[in-house]
């Protein structure tokens, strides 16, 4: 069999062609837009059914340097630290907190069930968390980072079993959302009470223009939180902790965010947000091109199995605890639809779920504000620190 070598120049060349095929493919296929399927996560599982095919029939195997990749990674992960703005999280008000915290419990859930399943099959633990929060809540960014460094400590087939149990996360989270809600409204005859929302109070909507200056700044945010972080990395790390290697960088922005907001200064977040998603899009197309499905064949009926037991508790999760915390109303049904979306997937099908329940039953305002704060700005931040625990009790 031969083997393909490919430098980290030729890795990002393909990854944008990968990134290029995805976005064609989702134009031409409406039923990915619908699940709001991310374009390289489309892109990738083509290249890595292509590289699969080729693996099979004993023709060809590819490999790459992902020196870029681990860049990109940590470029996006700083801009979701820059998200972190306590000022936002005080405007949000006192559901947001409760919202937050509601996220951080199932967060906690997912990866005790994850761990525990594990075990049972007698696996190693930490691959539960490959089927837990990092693909679930985390989705393919915190999976392609958290996979690739759990494989580093010695967690076998972790990038691949997480990036899988992502993409199980999008297609499922999309399709119990609406369910979840509509019995809820049903089963109490609950009503919109109307009203609508001022998207831009939430500092998620990012359609403005980016600015050259504006970039220049962000650029020079990244490059110091990127720097100083790879400083406290290393002190993390001497100290003996388990940490992926964009925790300082994250924590560094997320500091420097909240300094420039005690300063009354504007920070540049439409610039910022368009790096990380340029990042995270190059990111995600290179960690599937990296996947080797092959190694999926002696974890199938564990993987099914506990990915089951995951939709069972978000389906309970969502009935029971996110209904009754967010208070039994109509809105509080739509929270539950949106839970659905970003704890299972990615916050656009939490949005996605919502406006589905919101064009048949009518506008949920609040629920329209707070779930994009939640899973845009902050849910990403305490899920990585979250998973970090984990690691380091596992040890």
């Amino acid at each position: 069999m031969f083997e393909l070598n490919l430098n980290m120049y030729h890795a990002t060349a393909i990854a944008a062609l990968v990134l290029l095929l995805g976005r064609w493919i989702i134009k031409k296929v409406p039923a990915l837009n619908n699940y709001c399927i991310p374009a390289p996560v489309v892109g990738g599982l083509v290249y890595a059914l292509v590289h699969l095919a080729l693996y099979a029939a004993g023709v060809l195997t590819i490999s790459f340097d992902g020196t870029l990749q681990t860049f990109f990674m940590t470029v996006f992960f700083t801009s979701v630290g820059f998200m972190a703005s306590f000022k936002l999280l005080k405007k949000g008000g006192i559901q947001v907190v409760i919202f937050l915290v509601v996220a951080i419990v199932l967060v906690v859930l997912q990866d005790v069930l994850g761990t525990g399943l594990a075990a049972v099959f007698g696996l190693d633990p930490r691959l539960g968390l490959c089927m837990g929060s990092i693909p679930l809540v985390g989705g393919h960014g915190t999976s392609g980072s958290f996979g690739p460094m759990m494989e580093g400590l010695g967690v076998s087939s972790a990038a691949t079993v997480a990036i899988a149990a992502a993409t199980y996360g999008l297609v499922s989270g999309s399709l119990m959302g609406g369910p979840v809600a509509r019995a809820r409204i049903k089963k109490h005859n609950l009503h919109s009470d109307g009203g609508t929302i001022n998207q831009s109070d939430s500092e998620v909507v990012t359609t403005q223009a980016v600015e050259n200056d504006r970039f220049l700044n962000a650029a020079l945010y990244f490059a110091l939180a990127i720097g100083l972080g790879a400083v406290v990395s290393q002190f993390l790390q001497d100290i003996g902790l388990t940490m992926p290697s964009y925790i300082g960088a994250m924590l560094v922005a997320a500091l420097i965010r909240n300094i420039v907001d005690a300063a009354h200064v504007e920070a540049p977040m439409i610039e910022i947000d368009a790096l990380g998603n340029l990042s995270l899009s190059l990111f995600l197309a290179m960690a599937l091109m990296a996947l080797k499905l092959w190694q999926l064949a002696d974890l199938a009926i564990p993987m099914i199995v506990m990915l089951l037991a995951q939709t069972v508790l978000m389906a309970i999760f969502t009935y029971f605890v996110v209904f009754n915390v967010m208070g039994r109303d109509y809105e509080a049904a739509v929270f539950s639809s949106a839970t659905c979306g970003f704890g299972m997937g990615a916050t656009p099908n939490a949005m996605a779920n919502m406006q589905a329940v919101a064009n048949k039953y009518g506008p949920a305002p609040r629920a329209f504000f707070v779930v994009p704060l939640v899973g845009s700005l902050f849910i990403d931040f305490f899920n990585s620190m979250i998973i970090t625990a984990f690691l380091s009790f596992l040890g």
